[in-house]
């Protein structure tokens, strides 16, 4: 397969074989945010364009936004109306079963769980999440992912799971490459043709949502064990990376309240759910900076034979300039009553940080709220996404000051 001619790609100076990453982590409905960049983008590029990213790689919610983005390869801005339209109308019961007797065994089949030591009841998960595989299967055409990689409008697209047995991070993709399977500690790579089970295991929240079997394993949300959710994209050949997460890092803390409350169950789950999603994302752009940082001081060629390997990767992070939580307290109420209970009964109440609501808060109200905030970030650094889509030069790490200033060591 030949390359791409780059005046056909619709970013008439982008060489397509440059290889333009997209990293879309996990983040529940939160991952609204990123349709919001998305939008941004489609508006960036020319009118009828293939997608700007020909490495695509999503874990969680996020994997099913890459999944959308690599179907629509060939016609991006069309792929992100389509993805606009679900997000944007989104209701809970098309992600879990919102009743109120599903809500009412929920609660039931965990206090039985309880009080027999789990001998007449042993549930797996909190929700029901069937709705969303009919979702899935209904709006997000996968067989057309083949198409668009034999066309060269894609080269790879990566979703990222968590194997309960093996206890690995495992990522299965698609390429039109030649890409082989990998195994290192903890972390391996199957080559693969995707399919729903892979995007609804891959959003698999812990204890939310019930893991998935695929052959012999089973396998629950892929940011449960990425401890380096760049890798993927960069083995499958990326060179420069668009990540876009779905936390704020500004500041929360303020003063010390006089009386402290204990933290909730409901909380204590919102916080591993931030923790899980997010910290690990962090923790690798940190190490791909350091080795920018030790490219540019040390020529290849003096690289000791065991690190000549490396190479530079070009990194643009985009990231929510207001705080989710508070958004998503403000939206709580257009979650259907049975639901507010269930989680009112954990502790997840807008009264607390909503860290655990802002994941789950499938309604409209709060979607096209993180779509808004989403698209008007990435309109404020149009210069930065047009020079990471384009091929010119680019800092170190370009990142808002809270995070940059953190990665760079300052």
């Amino acid at each position: 397969m030949g390359r791409p001619n780059p005046q056909e790609s619709g970013i008439h100076s982008v060489p397509r074989w440059a290889n333009v990453g997209l990293i879309l982590p996990g983040g529940g409905a939160r991952a609204a945010y990123q349709v919001g960049v998305l939008r941004a983008i489609a508006r960036i590029v020319p009118r009828g364009a293939p997608s700007p990213f020909n490495v695509i790689s999503g874990t969680s919610a996020g994997a099913i936004n890459a999944a959308a983005v690599a179907a629509y390869a060939d016609r991006f801005s069309a792929g992100v109306t389509a993805l606009n339209s679900v997000w944007r109308n989104f209701t809970a019961d098309q992600v879990f079963r919102t009743d109120a007797l599903s809500m009412l065994k929920a609660s039931l089949h965990w206090m039985a769980s309880i009080l027999t030591g789990g001998l007449a009841f042993n549930p797996d998960c909190l929700l029901d999440n069937r709705p969303l595989w009919e979702l899935l299967r209904d709006r997000i055409p996968l067989d057309r992912i083949d198409s668009n990689l034999a066309a060269g409008f894609l080269r790879a697209v990566a979703v990222n799971l968590s194997s309960y047995h093996s206890a690995r991070s495992v990522c299965f993709f698609q390429s039109g490459h030649a890409v082989s399977n990998w195994e290192q500690t903890r972390r391996a790579g199957i080559r693969t043709r995707l399919s729903v089970e892979h995007l609804v295991a891959s959003a698999a929240v812990p204890m939310i949502f019930p893991a998935v079997q695929l052959d012999d394993e089973f396998y629950g949300d892929g940011a449960m064990r990425q401890q380096n959710p760049l890798s993927p994209a960069i083995r499958l050949g990326a060179q420069r990376l668009l990540v876009i997460g779905v936390r704020d890092e500004k500041s929360h803390g303020g003063p010390l309240p006089r009386h402290p409350e204990r933290p909730s169950l409901g909380q204590i789950a919102g916080y591993m759910l931030d923790t899980i999603f997010m910290d690990g994302l962090y923790t690798d752009l940190e190490r791909v900076t350091r080795i920018n940082q030790l490219l540019e001081q040390v020529q290849t060629g003096k690289l000791p034979p065991q690190l000549r390997h490396l190479r530079r990767v070009e990194t643009l992070v985009i990231l929510p300039s207001q705080n989710i939580r508070e958004l998503a307290a403000r939206h709580a109420g257009a979650l259907p009553r049975p639901v507010r209970l269930l989680l009112r009964g954990v502790g997840a109440s807008p009264r607390g940080e909503g860290q655990l609501l802002s994941y789950l808060l499938f309604e409209k109200d709060f979607t096209r709220a993180l779509i808004r905030m989403g698209h008007d970030d990435a309109m404020a650094r149009r210069e930065h996404i047009e020079a990471l889509l384009s091929g010119e030069p680019m800092p170190v790490l370009d990142a808002p000051d809270e995070v940059a200033s953190d990665l760079s060591g300052q």
